[in-house]
């Protein structure tokens, strides 16, 4: 026997019981129609009981488990923490409403619980998000790290960051100061990448889980995965943007047009792109290096090769070295979008 039908059952005996009870009040007035009252009202209590009892009963219990699976758990802590407070303000103002005469305080009382539990829901839910994000913020800004250091700074990491994989090697040197929040979304992210079908997506997701397990074990600070969120949006680069600037943090990225759009916005930007850049031995025109060989360029005699922190060299008449170290000499740097760029000459010819 299901749970509805037992409720039904005991809806049909409850309302018959009514009616039985109200068609005996009414046949005392009219003693040779008492059957008939009772009987008839009766047996409409018992179909009312059976048709309306789940409306009463299960369907509202249900609806209500259903919006509670549904709702996101930071708006259903939201909600429990405002009828809390609704009722802790009712309680304490029952106290003075108990000194008013009889009905009137009772009226209050009741009153003020339903209003005040209305209104600290309400608050609650509809500011949820500024109220977390402001306690979130104020946490992590006054909490310590392991080392016994106060952390006041965080920056949001972007999933390109995460996968490019080279902050874990700049969170070792301690150049980032601070907390390290990755949002819960950004995670969401590589994991959606890393279940693609497309074994390249699936792969550079792999790779930033895997980066982000080194981060958390060897960053030389705290990493936090937040459950922080901008509710209304739905691209991750716009909610790393609007949750960078609730925070007044800076985002730690390599993409491109995810920095130009939170410069355009006053968000501080951290490439990791140009911090490589910035960091790169300095060749002056004149200066000696040496520079193996490995394919020839696009002009006629050309060879290029590569220094050990990438920077792309074109030698002038250095095709027929393919393939050697040659000793080369710096003629000009040229500062590209896409890096430093240097061209040189063989030694021998530079004489």
């Amino acid at each position: 026997m299901s749970v509805d039908f037992f409720l039904r059952l005991i809806g049909m005996v409850v309302l018959a019981a009514v009616g039985w009870w109200v068609g005996e009040t009414l046949g005392s007035q009219a003693e040779e129609l008492a059957y008939r009252y009772v009987l008839v009202l009766s047996l409409a209590g018992a179909a009312l009981g059976l048709l309306l009892t789940p409306y009463f009963t299960s369907r509202p219990f249900l609806a209500m488990r259903r919006l509670i699976r549904a709702m996101p758990v930071q708006q259903l802590v939201a909600a429990i923490i405002g009828l809390v407070i609704g009722l802790a303000v009712a309680a304490l103002l029952a106290i003075p409403i108990a000194l008013l005469p009889n009905p009137i305080d009772a009226l209050l009382a009741f009153g003020g619980v339903v209003v005040f539990s209305y209104l600290g829901v309400s608050i609650m839910v509809m500011r949820r998000q500024d109220i977390f994000n402001v306690i979130g913020s104020r946490r992590l800004a006054a909490g310590r790290n392991s080392g016994g250091r106060v952390d006041g700074n965080q920056v949001l990491l972007d999933t390109s960051v995460i996968i490019d994989g080279r902050i874990a090697d700049v969170s070792r040197t301690g150049f980032i100061q601070g907390t390290m929040l990755v949002p819960r979304f950004v995670l969401n992210e590589l994991q959606h990448i890393a279940d693609s079908s497309d074994a390249l997506r699936r792969n550079r997701g792999r790779r930033g889980l895997e980066m982000l397990n080194k981060l958390q074990k060897d960053s030389a600070v705290p990493i936090l995965i937040t459950d922080m969120d901008i509710d209304g949006v739905r691209e991750v680069d716009d909610k790393l943007v609007l949750l960078a600037k609730q925070l007044h943090c800076a985002i730690v990225t390599n993409d491109y047009n995810l920095n130009r759009v939170a410069e355009l916005q006053g968000v501080t930007v951290l490439n990791v792109n140009e911090l490589a850049n910035a960091v790169r031995a300095i060749y002056l025109p004149g200066e000696s290096m040496e520079v193996k060989i490995i394919q020839e360029g696009k002009e006629v005699g050309q060879g290029v090769g590569y220094l050990d922190d990438g920077t792309m060299v074109v030698i002038e008449e250095g095709r027929r070295h393919i393939g050697h170290t040659i000793a080369v000499m710096v003629t000009k740097v040229l500062q590209t979008a896409a890096g430093r760029m240097i061209f040189a000459r063989p030694e021998d010819l530079a004489r």
